[in-house]
């Protein structure tokens, strides 16, 4: 009896304790927790880059030549793949953080489901799921024109 309770305690411990691993592994989820761990990814690379950009800014207070050697690093090819990206997330972030507000005051939430197995989020409506996808779209459509402007081939 004591080996069956201490295999079930073991089972208990490592069940459901997966730490960042776990928070990082958006595949064995639906739609919407794939949407959130992109919402806090997107977040925490703008805020990496708020905190270079006011960094850069700040530059022009050493002097012209200081500021000039500043921005030579964003008329490279790698800084305007980092804009690109930076336009990217933060119209995704943008776009998906409308979306969650709606969410949030109940638009677009549709009716309340009973919880029977298998749990399916009944929050996740036609919607949501077109919500997300919009918040995709046009951050990839951003990147482009980014893209294209940055590259001199439009704008």
């Amino acid at each position: 009896m004591g080996t069956v309770s201490n295999n079930k305690e073991n089972n208990n411990i490592n069940s459901g304790r997966e730490g960042v691993r776990g928070w990082l592994n958006p595949t064995r989820y639906g739609w919407e927790r794939v949407s959130y761990w992109l919402q806090r990814l997107t977040g925490l690379f703008l805020l990496v880059y708020f905190v270079g950009h006011v960094y850069e800014t700040s530059s022009i207070t050493n002097g012209i030549d200081a500021w000039n050697s500043m921005l030579e690093l964003t008329q490279t090819i790698g800084g305007h793949i980092f804009l690109i990206l930076v336009i990217g997330t933060s119209t995704f972030h943008t776009v998906n953080g409308i979306r969650l507000i709606f969410t949030e005051s109940g638009k677009g939430l549709g009716k309340p489901g009973r919880p029977d197995y298998p749990y399916n989020p009944s929050s996740l409506n036609y919607i949501q799921k077109s919500g997300i996808w919009v918040a995709l779209l046009l951050a990839c459509i951003a990147m482009l024109y980014g893209g294209m402007v940055l590259f001199g081939e439009g704008g």
